[in-house]
Parts: structure tokens; C-alpha cells; sequence
């Protein structure tokens, strides 16, 4: 058995609904993972690949996600939530820079979003984002490869949903997209 394996069965076996005690423990098995040798197969196909998002696991039963994304240095993803999903970011290999933003509605309803802080996550460090937490992602040292672990599909609650926020920047300030 691989460390991928490995860390499929550890959080099918700890997976639970949203819990102190569920994040910590997925947290501790995504920080196995970024231990993992890059001499496993698995790994060193996605070293080689270097593809910009690959599917790792999808669990059948209860629906959480694994994703690798390799990203260019100077890539930015604008600020974002993940509806009602949390996500744990793990960087195996260069360094992402993560910010955090507050919503913020002034008098007359207008909403913007205000920064909290910054982080650089390097390789072997996680970060984790619970629902309605606001993000912003930059790669500062790459190429990365990061794994995005989701507790359910993202891509089909925005579809589905539409529960997913995204900003966009206007007159220096970050504000809900328009969505048609």
C-alpha cells in the first residue's frame, strides 16, 4: 500500500460530519501525505505531469475530494469562499501565499471585502478554511504542487448551488462578482 492509499483509508476511517476533531485528524493524515517520498509512483507521475489540476481520490461514499494543482509562479486566484465546503490546502513543493478577507457591508448595503492577513505556506505546511472563511491564493515560489482537500465537490455545488463566492476588483476594492 502507497502513502495515497494509506491516506484514502485513514479519513474514510476518522470521516465524520464537520468537527474539531474531523478537520484535525484530516489535517494530520494530509500532513503524512506531504511526507510521502517522491520516489512513489503516484507522486513522481504528478512531479512529471506537472498539470495544472488532477484528481486524486474521490470517495464514492462520502464524497470528499482530493485535487494536486501545479502552479506557475505569480499565479493569483482572487479572493473566494467555498460555500458551504472547508478545504485544507497541503504545499508538497514550492510555497503559496494565502490571504484572508473579511465581508464587510457599509451603510448603504454596499458589500467589500477588507484584509485580514497573510501567510506564506511552504512546502510540508498546511492551511485550512472553513465554510464562509474568504481567501485569496498567489504562487510565491513554483513551480507548486499543492493538494486541495475538499469535503465535497466544489465545481458541482457552484454549479448546482451557486453557494461558491468569487470577487473581483473594482475601484481598488474586492466585491461579489456578478453572477447571471
Amino acid at each position: 500500500m502507497n502513502t495515497l492509499e494509506t491516506f484514502v483509508g485513514n479519513v474514510r476511517a476518522v470521516w465524520g460530519p464537520l468537527s474539531s476533531q474531523v478537520v484535525a485528524d484530516c489535517q494530520q493524515q494530509l500532513d503524512a501525505l506531504l511526507d510521502t517520498p517522491v520516489s512513489e509512483p503516484w507522486l513522481a507521475t504528478l512531479h512529471l505531469e506537472a498539470a495544472a489540476q488532477h484528481e486524486l481520490y474521490r470517495d464514492p461514499e462520502h464524497d470528499f475530494v482530493l485535487l494536486a494543482h501545479t502552479e506557475q509562479q505569480g499565479l493569483y486566484r482572487p479572493p473566494h469562499d467555498h460555500g458551504r465546503g472547508w478545504v485544507i490546502y497541503a504545499v508538497q513543493q514550492g510555497a503559496i501565499e494565502m490571504s484572508t478577507y473579511a465581508r464587510a457591508e457599509d451603510k448603504d448595503g454596499e458589500v467589500k471585502l477588507v484584509k485580514r492577513d497573510s501567510t506564506v505556506i511552504c512546502a510540508g505546511q498546511t492551511r485550512l478554511y472553513l465554510p464562509g472563511d474568504i481567501h485569496d491564493t498567489r504562487c510565491v515560489a513554483g513551480p507548486a504542487l499543492l493538494f486541495r482537500f475538499t469535503e465535497r465537490d466544489l465545481k458541482k455545488e457552484d454549479r448546482e448551488a451557486r453557494r461558491l463566492t468569487r470577487y473581483v476588483e473594482q475601484a481598488g476594492n474586492w466585491v461579489p462578482e456578478a453572477r447571471s
